[in-house]
């Protein structure tokens, strides 16, 4: 009786770009105490107001089990520069907030993080430089054949972007 191995199965359905990069992310979010990716990944819904826009999960840390009360995990949150102190006053309605959404007590309590938040950074990068007109016409002329307006704009952008990387 041979053994002989199997090609691993193909899986022949697509899979959305979140789903894959959610289970590469979970292992890193279980060592910040998150035992899935909910609370980070709907933040936004979660947090009242003005907090899904300045502050973001670093977090969870868990209390020791010896004690017999029903006790909460501390969740830490990284805020923008300056938002510290009324964050630490609105602690306790962002806490509410979250053990409302998940239907069970979670949080306990809410403390800064050491880290500041800085939701801007993408938009910060640094900008594109500039093209010849020879390499975005060259551009053009490969992406002329594609009849879908938005994957050929999509692709003249993405060949700007990786044309604009390289050195000239």
């Amino acid at each position: 009786m041979s053994t002989k191995s199997l090609a691993p199965k193909r899986r022949n359905k697509t899979v959305q770009l979140g789903d894959m990069i959610g289970s590469a992310l979970d292992p890193a979010l279980k060592r910040r105490g998150f035992a899935s990716r909910d609370l980070v990944a709907n933040w936004g819904v979660i947090a009242p107001t003005p907090w899904d826009k300045i502050a973001m999960p670093d977090k969870l840390v868990w209390p020791r089990r010896d004690k017999a009360e029903p006790e909460g995990a501390v969740l830490h949150l990284r805020c923008m520069e300056g938002h510290g102190l009324a964050l630490a006053h609105e602690g306790q309605a962002i806490a509410a907030a979250v053990n409302r959404y998940f239907g069970y007590l979670l949080v306990g309590s809410v403390r800064l993080s050491l880290v500041a938040y800085a939701p801007d950074a993408a938009k910060n990068a640094p900008a594109a430089r500039a093209l010849p007109t020879g390499k975005v016409q060259a551009i053009r002329d490969v992406t002329s054949e594609i009849e879908d307006d938005g994957l050929r704009g999509a692709l003249e952008r993405l060949g700007r972007g990786v044309m604009g990387r390289e050195e000239s």
